[in-house]
């Protein structure tokens, strides 16, 4: 199954998995954001990053990398940490980082090369195998639905069954159940693609669930938040495209800044480009 896009949506809508994952619990973790980063030298793109706000400098950037086949050519390891070093040439970050790196399957890791060694055991670098969170007990939410991608397909439904039932007990936001619930259905598309939703729907019995009036409430509250989210990205767009002609116009960007409401240091990074 093809699992970039699968990771980047349960990443980007509950990116404390990640550091449940490496076991670093952060009081201030729920302010990153997730994104897909190009690295524009060599057109390399990541998985995912894992940003804090630009105010955070404290709290370390998470670069999130997921291999779901075999690396034939040998070139995960060293493709990966390219990626991260191009990436802090070319945004000059203030803030220290950590690496993760996801394989569905232990024995698809090739093993670190010796050019690499150095990270074997840094905190730097973290790597996890899916299918041995299977040994773990007691899981969280979010790691009880990694587990679920690396399980065999003969244990899958079951323990999706109980993790939907956990899910009901254990978010009382109506609105966050929604969003966790959408993800199991999501990672049993992938996981079993000749079946389809509807099919997982009957299977798990969320056919009843999804016409509840509180479901309902809570997907036309989902679709809402979504609706502004996108008015403020287009915002904010708007307003960075005008940046270099303020910039031309000799307006100082700690002006500009403060004119159009947004962080100083996006506006200097574009003058630095100019």
């Amino acid at each position: 199954m093809r699992t970039d896009s699968l990771f980047y949506e349960i990443f980007q809508t509950d990116p404390n998995i990640v550091f449940e994952l490496i076991n670093r619990p952060s009081p201030r973790n729920t302010t990153y954001s997730f994104t897909s980063v190009e690295v524009k030298e060599t057109s390399f793109r990541m998985d995912g990053i894992l940003v804090p706000p630009i105010y955070a400098t404290n709290l370390p950037i998470v670069f999130v990398e997921v291999q779901g086949y075999k690396d034939t050519k040998r070139i995960l390891y060293s493709s990966l940490f390219s990626q991260i070093f191009l990436y802090l040439h070319d945004y000059q970050p203030v803030n220290d980082w950590v690496a993760v790196l996801i394989f569905t399957k232990r024995n698809l890791d090739p093993g670190l090369p010796n050019q690499y060694q150095d990270f074997a055991n840094s905190q730097r670098f973290v790597r996890i195998y899916l299918d041995e969170l299977n040994q773990a007990k007691n899981l969280s939410l979010g790691l009880s639905l990694l587990q679920l991608i690396g399980m065999k397909a003969e244990l899958a439904a079951d323990s999706a069954r109980e993790l939907i039932a956990r899910t009901r007990q254990e978010l009382t936001d109506a609105n966050a159940q929604r969003k966790f619930i959408e993800l199991i259905e999501t990672v049993f598309v992938y996981k079993f693609p000749q079946l389809s939703r509807e099919d997982i729907e009957t299977m798990f019995g969320l056919n009843e669930l999804k016409q509840t009036r509180v479901y309902q409430e809570a997907k036309a509250e989902g679709l809402e938040e979504g609706r502004q989210e996108g008015v403020e990205e287009g915002e904010l767009r708007g307003k960075l495209a005008a940046v270099p002609l303020l910039l031309k116009a000799g307006i100082k960007p700690e002006e500009i800044a403060q004119q159009l409401g947004i962080d100083l240091a996006a506006v200097q990074k574009i003058a630095q480009q100019q």
